[in-house]
Parts: structure tokens; C-alpha cells; sequence
């Protein structure tokens, strides 16, 4: 129950960025410089994938995954609701941050010795490594921004 309960965290939090990137890129879509859309739409993609697996890992152990981000979701719609309000460089910090949080969390979880296996190898191999493509690729986009 303890690696679910953690699992379904993660769960959690890539439903709430999915949520803050399907606003975001709303927002973005104002703009005329659609590299940024296409870059946050893969980004978007990679964290509803993310979504799957973690929910099919939660199935294999017995369990029920999250379907919703709960109160996650409602902080990250307030935050990115400020964001719109303050342009695109403000909004692309918001999603920033939540990635740079995303993969805190992520190494986090990969500190308990009880992580299944197949858990320990999906978050090493695939989730931790697109959390930090994703904070590259913010982190030009933010660069851009600023130029």
C-alpha cells in the first residue's frame, strides 16, 4: 500500500501538469511564435504518457490509480491563471518550476529501498530523464523570452 500511496503521487502530479500545460499552451497560442507551442505540446504529451505509465504500474500492484490531480490541480489553475496575467515569460517560470519540483519528487521516490523494480526502472530510465529534458527545454525557452 506504501509504494501505491507514493506512486499515486506521482500520478497526481503529472495529472496537475498536465492540467497547468493544456492552459499554458492555450495561453500560448496567442503568441505568433508557434515553436514555443510545439515545444510545450511535446512537453504536454510526455506528461500525459507519463500519466499512463505510472497509472498501469499502480493497476499491476493491485491498486487504484489517482484520476484526477486534486488539490494540486486547483493550486496549479491559480498559479497559471497569475501567469496568464502577467505573459508568456511569467507562465513559462510557473511550468519551470513545476518541472524542477516534478523531478525533485521523482528522485525522492527512487530513495526508498521497498521501490519495486519495475517502478525503480520506469522513474531511472524514462520519467527522470524527460522531467530534465523538459527543464532544458523551458530553460531555453525562457532564455528566448529574455533575449
Amino acid at each position: 500500500m506504501h509504494n501505491i500511496e507514493k506512486i499515486n503521487k506521482l500520478l497526481k502530479d503529472e495529472l496537475s501538469a498536465t492540467e497547468t500545460y493544456e492552459q499554458a499552451l492555450h495561453k500560448l497560442q496567442e503568441d505568433p511564435d508557434l515553436d514555443n507551442s510545439k515545444s510545450l505540446m511535446l512537453i504536454f504529451e510526455g506528461h500525459k504518457a507519463a500519466a499512463t505509465s505510472l497509472g498501469a504500474e499502480i493497476r499491476l500492484l493491485g491498486g487504484t490509480p489517482a484520476e484526477n490531480s486534486g488539490t494540486w490541480g486547483a493550486w496549479a489553475k491559480i498559479v497559471q491563471g497569475g501567469a496568464n496575467l502577467f505573459g508568456k515569460t511569467a507562465a513559462l517560470k510557473i511550468l519551470h518550476e513545476g518541472e524542477k519540483n516534478g523531478a525533485e519528487d521523482y528522485a525522492k521516490v527512487l530513495l526508498d529501498a521497498e521501490l519495486p523494480a519495475a517502478i525503480r526502472s520506469l522513474i531511472e530510465e524514462k520519467l527522470l530523464p524527460a522531467q530534465q529534458s523538459h527543464l532544458q527545454t523551458l530553460h531555453e525557452l525562457l532564455e528566448t523570452a529574455a533575449a
